[in-house]
């Protein structure tokens, strides 16, 4: 845990009480430490490792921790550490694909206060905005809300707004996003390069928080989001120079099984060609729900082929959590 917990943003990083519009320490107290470990035989264990560390927020009066997906996907055993020192096992309720928030029951009581949530369409860019970790004020960063837009993830996946912070928090995996007002308006994803003027910065994506309200009660009763899954190809995508290229595969996966091979090119999904990532995920998906034929041309030494890819539903891939 040293390596998590030993460090500190500096004093002038971090957020001042007389500054922002809201009780930071009771703010500080809902962000918990997740660490999950993962079976070596899961399916998401060679691409995001057999241990994760991260943060989660709580958002309930029965501790309800609301995280970023790729933490816990698989998890078992989960573990939560509180700011106040306690630590209970935690089960991975939920998971959804789409917006790749994850939910997480604490086993035991858990001494921390929940967040208000708030809504990321009222926070304009520009705004003084606070990125929230676990570990108290040392690992809380002041920001700015550099910019709303969209973002497709080369594992398919796409957000038609995301929202992207600076500086960057370098524990963003599950961090919170608070407005001035200290309500919870985003969950954190990646770490980014973004564009200030002429400058190329590192920044945070993270994910609205908005996503969560149409499905949070789906989510708790059926470990889902409730609406039909999407086609998954298992494709990891690289767009470089207006190609965009299959960068890896998904093993055992729909496009591996139908031949699709690292360095072939996506021409056209269905007949219409793609220009990049996002069209190319939206074309997929507006074919039908997850198990579709995707009809694919792709480029490869040259010329162009045809396969029909046999889409799947993704979470039929993953281990099921077991309660202990």
């Amino acid at each position: 845990m040293a390596e998590i917990t030993q460090w500190a943003f500096p004093e002038g990083l971090q957020p001042d009480p007389k500054e922002i519009d809201f009780d930071l320490e009771s703010a500080l107290d809902s962000a918990v430490l997740l660490r999950a470990e993962i079976p070596e035989d899961a399916f998401t264990a060679q691409i995001l490792g057999t241990e994760r560390v991260g943060n989660g927020m709580v958002i309930g009066e029965n501790g309800l921790i609301l995280t970023i997906g790729y933490l816990i996907t698989e998890a078992e055993p989960l573990w939560i550490t509180t700011n106040r020192g306690g630590a209970v096992a935690g089960y991975p309720i939920a998971f959804d694909f789409a917006t790749g928030f994850g939910l997480v029951q604490p086993l035991g009581r858990l001494d921390a206060p929940p967040l208000r949530r708030g809504s990321a369409s009222q926070v304009r860019e520009d705004s003084d905005v606070v990125v929230l970790g676990h570990g108290g004020r040392d690992h809380t960063l002041k920001a700015k809300l550099i910019a709303k837009r969209e973002f497709a993830g080369y594992w398919e996946y796409l957000l038609d707004e995301a929202l992207f912070t600076a500086p960057a928090h370098p524990q963003w995996g599950g961090s919170g996003l608070l407005a001035r007002d200290g309500r919870l308006i985003g969950i954190g994803s990646l770490l980014v390069q973004e564009k200030i003027g002429e400058n190329s910065v590192q920044g945070n994506m993270f994910v609205p928080v908005d996503l969560l309200e149409p499905i949070l009660d789906d989510m708790l009763r059926q470990g889902c989001s409730g609406r039909a899954p999407r086609p998954w190809l298992g494709v990891y995508f690289v767009e470089s120079e207006g190609k965009l290229a299959v960068g890896g595969l998904a093993r055992g996966g729909p496009a591996e099984q139908a031949g699709l091979r690292r360095g072939d090119t996506l021409v056209a999904v269905a007949g219409r060609r793609v220009e990049g990532l996002a069209d190319a995920l939206r074309g997929i998906w507006q074919l039908g729900s997850a198990g579709v034929t995707v009809p694919v041309s792709v480029g490869r030494r040259g010329g162009v082929m045809q396969l029909d890819i046999r889409s799947a539903d993704r979470n039929d891939f993953l281990k099921r959590p077991r309660m202990h």
